[in-house]
């Protein structure tokens, strides 16, 4: 594959996936946040997670020859040289609609501007641009090293080329190309996940069952690699309180959680895995533990 200069926007745990699994592919990644704090994180998770990676034997590079073509920057003008723009900050519509403006008026007309945006129609924020052909959805799953689907989404007005170019981009990184042809909020996958977690929560809010007695049935009953409460946790409480509440918003009432345990356990701070406790606790250094009675 040849090498790609890559600006991936927001240093969390999305776009340090984002930006590792870029740079394991080969292309050069400047990483932005304008928060030092989260590019120094994100710097530090990426070599944490590349030196398990290298010790099971799945990347076939030192880590820090990865590593060393990711360059954290606190502002967008590298775009100005970017072959691809991922954009992977909050869950805001406000704050993306933003983001798009300026990256549309930096990046190369040529450049395709992508979203990691977990339920904002692609369409909207295409909208903020003067090109809404060349924007388009590319939703990783995380942990993005390890999950291998990606949906790429096109916008009412992505023009076909930049869509087929998003599913190259996505399967030259290694991972499965979820095509999303209609722009709907939540796509695919997530509006499938949300009925699932749902249903999931209510069962637990009503003390039918519990997180982890739940998350053991999907993994060893249905196959999930992960169960409803795990994938949570890892993603964080507080993206998905941000994801209900636009889907509210749109009037996808279907697929809203009718329990406000999620929205409480993400105001008492049990953000998941990021900040070491959500549905469960977790150590020092990531291991999962059952979440203690406080």
């Amino acid at each position: 594959m040849d090498m790609a200069r890559v600006l991936v926007v927001g240093a969390g745990f999305m776009g340090a996936g984002i930006a590792q699994v870029c740079a394991q592919a080969g292309h050069r990644v400047s990483l932005m946040d304008v928060k030092p704090a989260a590019l120094e994180r994100a710097m530090e998770g990426m070599r944490t997670s590349m030196d398990k990676l290298a010790a099971k034997g799945l990347i076939g590079e030192e880590p820090e020859t990865v590593l060393a073509r990711v360059t954290p920057v606190s502002d967008m003008h590298s775009a100005a040289q970017a072959d691809w723009v991922l954009e992977a900050a909050l869950e805001l519509e406000p704050l993306k609609l933003e983001l798009f403006a300026e990256l549309d008026r930096l990046a190369p007309v040529e450049t395709p501007l992508a979203s990691n945006t977990s339920s904002i129609p692609i369409s909207r924020l295409g909208a903020a641009t003067s090109h809404p052909q060349r924007v388009l959805g590319l939703h990783f799953f995380g942990p993005v090293p390890l999950m291998g689907l990606v949906e790429v989404v096109k916008g009412e007005r992505t023009s076909n080329e930049v869509f087929e170019r998003g599913v190259e981009f996505i399967r030259a990184l290694g991972k499965h190309p979820v095509r999303v042809e209609r722009d709907i909020p939540g796509f695919v996958m997530n509006r499938v996940f949300a009925a699932a977690f749902r249903e999931a929560v209510s069962l637990v809010a009503d003390g039918v069952t519990t997180p982890e007695d739940l998350d053991a049935g999907m993994r060893l009953g249905y196959g999930w690699a992960a169960g409803p409460f795990q994938v949570v946790d890892n993603a964080g409480l507080d993206t998905f309180v941000l994801i209900d509440r636009f889907l509210r918003a749109a009037g996808e009432d279907d697929l809203l959680v009718r329990s406000d345990l999620v929205e409480r356990l993400a105001q008492e701070g049990r953000l998941g895995r990021k900040v070491g406790k959500g549905f469960y606790d977790y150590t020092p250094e990531g291991k999962q533990v059952p979440r203690r009675k406080e």
